[in-house]
């Protein structure tokens, strides 16, 4: 492993670490020991040299003066933020103390790790923590939060996270970017697609929201939230009754085309409207472009499966390509996500097999906030990474009301003292992703990359493999397991004889290349991992597994009477609670903004610029209106995870709710609803 942190100037290879599809090569330009600037590596197939406004102003963030230098202990009341600093010793020895104890008296499952991927390399996200709290013997935290609803649906289809290759969209002739803010949130696909439509390709965008990406569109199709799969099943009700079905494709790669053609019949144009939103004439027009287009790409988001039927909403969806035999054409298809084709051996590397009691409990990570104040044996200690739960969780002030028990014992390990932290009794420095070492596997491109530490890491700081090695010492485990080194850890998860797309991949190749590409072949020339081998559009196991065996619109569940859907979006300049306590990154996004229809708001008496609350009995919000038509009447859209700002009201998952997805034990963010009014008077007003 070659180490460039030596080097005081000069020009390196990286690798963008945010939870993005995207997963940009990088170079880091370096002076004096320090990184003074970020951009794109050129070099790579995919990325080719450009990057977001969020990691072009990384080093703001890796320099912040409040970025954590050492470790601290609390010292004030729970929740004010009061802390001194402490060594790394007093840290592990307090920690380990503790958890020694609690074990003795209220066993290890009292112990709950809680994360998600806040950095995105492997060893990071799920190395040796996932080897340490098995051993620990701790509560399981199902993570869940973000894909896992729409991944299980797709599965159901598809056989796995296999789809388009994307660097095949440039042939495409058709693009229907389905919930996906791509403008924002995947900018590369935006790219190919933009030199797709040079060459005449037509790019369809459906959302709940007129945002980036739908103001770029040749098309944009608002819709009703949650009602996705009806409009899907619309399209497939023309394909079939105007002939636009590619029979010979259904015959030999997919099982239930009769089943499903029965099923669609019921799904008429005028009823799907009257679900959707969606003009009758509209569904007409895009079930024939669609019909009559090849090739034909859906990219199918993460927005539109956060909702009470998401799973089933990406299930439906993930159909449409194999009516018209798109798996056929280079550049058609669909794209959930790809992250099989890079799958690495995750048995290896989180060594599952040292959890002992194989019945140890589960707890879903979108329900913390219950976890933490209504179960019977509570969690008496909870170690956060990668992720800040008192803004990202559902039912927020739950969470909050759950952080400030005096009998939870809270560490966080992360770069900033984030709102969570600011519940801790010990805080731990973490080292940013360019001080380390880790590899990252897309989950939309074919391209595995390697992160070799750049820089010093950051005052006292230390990654997430050396914190639990400590932690492992301190608590007395001598298994092999914890003695790996970083490269160890790598060379154990690349060897995954399972994957055969993985074929050629090592931790040797990606020292000398950067990044290598997975051994990728049309997803129709192989045997599907399905139970069938073929694209199951009817699905035995669905039916095994209590579902519908066919694609069906289940309405959200009812959430109250109260008159607005209320659809908590991401924003162009953070990525959840990333960079939202960064003054660069909040003066490009500016402020909080609630989009509203101007129907809502005349009767509502709001004008452009007026603060509204929000409010159910989860809590409220205030939030300034953007009033206009980018979103349909009865809905209400929000942009961006805000940090807490004194007196400000913003934290817009204080209304989400904490049900669980249809699928998967996915979140249901975008299906909660709120009443609205303008918010009168000077504590409202936010300067």
């Amino acid at each position: 492993m070659h180490s460039y942190i030596h080097e005081p100037d000069g020009v390196f290879p990286s690798v963008c670490s945010l939870d993005c599809p995207d997963q940009c090569g990088l170079l880091l330009h370096k002076k004096d020991g320090k990184i003074i600037k970020v951009q794109g590596d050129p070099a790579h197939p995919v990325t080719k040299g450009n990057i977001c406004n969020k990691v072009r102003n990384m080093t703001a963030r890796l320099y912040d003066p409040k970025r954590l230098e050492y470790p601290l202990k609390r010292v004030g009341a729970k929740g004010e933020g009061k802390f001194e600093r402490i060594s790394w010793n007093e840290a592990i020895e307090t920690i380990t103390s503790k958890w020694k104890d609690l074990i003795v008296h209220n066993g290890p499952q009292s112990i709950l790790p809680y994360s998600f991927y806040g950095n995105m390399g492997n060893l990071s996200a799920e190395g040796m923590d996932r080897r340490f709290f098995s051993r620990l013997g701790a509560t399981r935290l199902e993570r869940s939060i973000c894909n896992a609803a729409g991944s299980t649906g797709y599965k159901y289809t598809m056989g796995g996270s296999f789809g388009t290759d994307p660097e095949d969209t440039i042939h495409s002739k058709l693009f229907i970017f389905w919930g996906i803010n791509a403008v924002s949130t995947n900018m590369h696909q935006v790219t190919i697609a933009q030199q797709a439509r040079k060459n005449g390709a037509k790019i369809v965008v459906i959302d709940v929201h007129k945002n980036q990406t739908g103001r770029w569109a040749d098309w944009f199709i608002p819709i009703m939230p949650g009602t996705d799969a009806a409009l899907a099943l619309g399209i497939m009700h023309v394909l079939f009754a105007e002939n636009m079905e590619d029979e010979e494709f259904l015959q030999q790669y997919t099982v239930g085309a009769e089943e499903l053609k029965q099923r669609v019949a019921q799904y008429d144009p005028p009823t799907v409207s009257a679900i959707t939103g969606v003009p009758v004439d509209d569904i007409y027009k895009l079930a024939r472009m669609y019909g009559t287009t090849s090739p034909s790409y859906i990219r199918i988001g993460n927005g539109l499966q956060h909702h009470d039927n998401g799973g089933m909403c990406v299930r439906t969806i993930s159909c449409l390509p194999a009516v018209t035999g798109q798996w056929l054409h280079k550049g058609g298809g669909a794209t959930k996500g790809n992250s099989g084709y890079l799958a690495h051996n995750a048995r290896a590397l989180q060594r599952p097999d040292l959890l002992k009691d194989k019945t140890t409990r589960i707890i879903n990570m979108n329900a913390i906030g219950k976890a933490l104040l209504e179960l019977e044996d509570p969690i008496r200690s909870m170690f956060v990474y990668n992720s800040n739960p008192a803004v990202i969780a559902p039912e927020a002030n739950k969470v909050r009301t759950g952080l400030m028990r005096e009998d939870l014992f809270t560490v966080v390990h992360d770069l900033f003292l984030t709102e969570t932290a600011a519940f801790a009794d010990i805080v731990l420095p973490a080292a940013a992703s360019f001080e380390t070492v880790d590899f990252y596997a897309s989950y939309w491109h074919h391209y595995m990359q390697i992160q070799q530490p750049v820089v010093e890491a950051y005052g006292e700081s230390k990654s997430n493999t050396e914190v639990f090695r400590l932690l492992a010492d301190g608590m007395g485990f001598d298994e092999k397991a914890f003695k790996a080194t970083d490269e160890q850890l790598i060379e154990e998860a690349l060897d995954n004889p399972a994957n055969p797309y993985l074929e050629g991949i090592s931790l040797k190749g990606l020292l000398e290349k950067q990044f290598l590409k997975a051994s990728v072949s049309p997803i129709i020339s192989v045997k599907l991992p399905t139970p069938s081998g073929k694209i199951e559009l009817y699905s035995e196991q669905m039916l095994k597994d209590g579902y519908d065996p066919l694609p069906v619109y289940n309405p959200v569940v009812e959430d109250g009477d109260l008159p607005y859907l209320f659809v908590p979006a991401p924003n162009h300049n953070f990525l959840n609670s990333t960079f939202s306590n960064n003054a660069r990154h909040i003066a490009l996004e500016k402020e909080p903004r609630l989009h509203m229809n101007v129907v809502d708001a005349g009767r509502l008496g709001i004008e452009d610029g007026d603060m509204v609350r929000i409010h159910n009995h989860r809590g409220e919000c205030v939030l300034k209106a953007a009033v206009g038509e980018n979103v349909l009447p009865g809905v209400l859209v929000s942009q961006g995870l805000w940090a807490d700002m004194p007196g400000a009201k913003q934290l817009v998952n204080a209304l989400t709710p904490d049900r669980i997805a249809d699928m998967g034990g996915g979140a249901t963010f975008f299906s909660g609803r709120v009443d609205a009014e303008k918010a009168a008077g000077p504590e409202y007003q936010i300067s």
